[in-house]
């Protein structure tokens, strides 16, 4: 570990970026050029007397899971992240398809949507980072962990994950992530991420062995979707992507047409929030 290193990247880091470069308010009276160090101690979930010695070379060695909180934190392209985990003294995590970590420029954009639901997903249709009021609608799927993070594994293992999409358009769903699944195994090879997700699900699954077997490929995002919430009801919504330049990160965007009954659904659950309602049901 490096710690004169390490804390001279992460205040270099953090004076470059301004509060709206992460959802943050500005508000009055800032002396600190770019970000203070609670704001990047609690974009992070750390102390913030841990990021400190972080800066001041006198904090130990921070953990990968730290490495990752910190690198989306301050919004650090891939090769900033592998640096800044050579100079905590770590491996650098390895690139693939399914790479977790977010895609900065994705990141900026989401950060300016506060009035409709986005959300960012990977390769395995893992939810990566999502706004409040996707959280909202799907619940919190970042804080889950091993396969359950895959909306495929929890579509084809665990029945209560459907409950966010109406019956009749279960099928529909179905097939369309076994098809962005069949991308992503055929773009990464069966001794991949994705590869090993299909293994598991062929042995765990008839349904998905069935639609597997179809061969469909296509990764099908924009579309007109029904969603449910437990409180409000029905939600109708049009959902366009923005990709990376390698495809492999998608930012969704939910939108409802004016005037609808669903914007009024929208803008019910950005003024109440999720506090208000039940909210979705608990992801395993």
């Amino acid at each position: 570990m490096n710690r004169p290193a390490l804390a001279d990247f992460l205040r270099r880091r953090r004076e470059t970026l301004r509060p709206p470069d992460v959802g943050l308010v500005p508000g009055p009276r800032r002396r600190t050029p770019g970000l203070r160090r609670e704001e990047v101690a609690a974009l992070t979930g750390m102390s913030v007397d841990y990021y400190v010695r972080l800066e001041q070379q006198r904090g130990p060695q921070p953990s990968e899971q730290m490495l990752a909180a910190l690198a989306r934190a301050l919004r650090l392209t891939v090769d900033e992240r592998d640096h800044l985990y050579r100079l905590a003294g770590h491996n650098v995590p390895r690139r693939t398809p399914a790479d977790t970590h977010v895609a900065p420029a994705l990141l900026r954009v989401l950060d300016r949507l506060e009035d409709t639901p986005a959300l960012i997903l990977n390769t395995l249709s893992e939810v990566l980072v999502a706004n409040r009021l996707a959280t909202a609608i799907f619940g919190d799927r970042t804080a889950v962990t091993g396969w359950a993070r895959s909306d495929v594994y929890r579509w084809f293992t665990d029945p209560s994950s459907r409950y966010v999409y109406p019956p009749q358009d279960h099928d529909r769903q179905a097939r369309s992530l076994v098809s962005a699944l069949r991308a992503a195994h055929g773009a990464a090879g069966e001794r991949s991420r994705p590869g090993e997700l299909v293994t598991v699900l062929l042995a765990e699954s008839r349904e998905f062995r069935e639609l597997w077997e179809r061969h469909e490929v296509a990764r099908r995002f924009e579309d007109h979707k029904t969603l449910v919430h437990p409180e409000l009801g029905p939600i109708e919504v049009d959902c366009q992507a923005l990709f990376t330049e390698d495809q492999s990160q998608a930012l969704l965007v939910l939108t409802p047409a004016p005037g609808s009954e669903a914007e009024e659904k929208i803008r019910l659950l950005a003024v109440l929030g999720q506090e208000k309602f039940s909210g979705a049901p608990e992801q395993r």
